[in-house]
């Protein structure tokens, strides 16, 4: 059984990650890949330079705010972008070995129509929790964190097309939510 992790920005898709790996499930984590990836793809990085700007690797070493600030240009520079680093994402999971993937932008990147999978599990947190985390884990500003999540798919969107849903919104029980959903899927 394939299975995504999926969820907006700020909605602590890695920490129920964490949790799943207390049981022994092992989840991809996308970001991670794309991040590792950047760093080690010599076409990767080829076709980000061609794409965002010679700026954008500095000695080798990509340049965070430089593709952070063409991504949020457009639309067309995020699909972009996407189009390179997604695929590359997408190879490298198929041949990972694991059964499980994390992905923020599942459906709205296209992901979902690049790799296998048998279930969706949607983490949600109240609009408010992921803009006081984001704005605490990325140490950027309430205005930016919004920026962030208006870039990505509604929650109520993402959460009608999911198998699942996990609330994590710093009050429910997500141990219990796990120990239901994880039986029904033969886990």
């Amino acid at each position: 059984m394939k299975v995504v992790i999926t969820g907006g920005i700020g909605s602590g898709k890695s920490y129920v990650c964490g949790l799943l790996h207390e049981r022994g499930i092992e989840v991809y984590d996308c970001d991670a890949g794309a991040k590792r990836l950047m760093r080690s793809s010599a076409e990767l990085q080829r076709q980000l330079s061609e794409l965002v700007g010679a700026d954008v690797y500095q000695d080798g070493i990509l340049q965070k705010r430089v593709l952070a600030k063409y991504i949020l240009a457009s639309e067309e520079n995020a699909q972009q972008v996407d189009n390179v680093v997604h695929p590359a994402v997408a190879r490298d999971f198929e041949a990972s070995g694991y059964d499980w993937v994390e992905t923020a932008i599942l459906f709205e990147s296209g992901f979902d129509k690049r790799i296998r999978y048998d279930k969706i599990v949607c983490v949600t947190a109240p609009f408010e929790t992921r803009v006081e985390r984001i704005m605490h884990r990325d140490g950027i500003s309430r205005e930016k964190s919004i920026e962030w999540i208006n870039r990505q798919m509604p929650q109520d969107e993402v959460s009608r097309r999911c198998d699942y849903v996990i609330v994590n919104d710093g009050r429910a029980d997500i141990d219990a939510q796990l120990d239901k959903i994880l039986p029904e899927m033969g886990f």
